[in-house]
């Protein structure tokens, strides 16, 4: 058992959870944005979406559609840097705007 702990901003659990899974009807969204926050401990996470499905339980495909929900939202930066290269995800933060 590892003793990493993480901390997550009060915004992610009191008001993205509910408006991601209750309002957008996105949980599966919401899974893989905590899964990218938990990845980026240098503030970004190289991850395929095969390794992120894996993470979160989801399908490859699931995995895929959340990021394009987390993308259009403003809630993650995609770089790649090459169309075979792994992305790099940045979690972003627009609340603290």
């Amino acid at each position: 058992m590892s003793d990493t702990s993480y901390a997550i901003d009060r915004y992610v659990l009191d008001t993205l959870m509910a408006d991601l899974v209750g309002h957008d009807h996105r949980p599966s969204a919401f899974l893989v944005y905590l899964a990218i926050l938990a990845a980026a401990a240098n503030g970004r996470a190289a991850l395929s979406h095969a390794e992120l499905a894996e993470r979160t339980g989801l399908s490859k495909r699931s995995a895929q559609n959340a990021i394009a929900v987390l993308r259009r939202r403003f809630l993650i930066e995609v770089v790649r840097r090459g169309t075979t290269e792994t992305p790099e995800y940045r979690p972003l933060s627009p609340w603290r705007r």
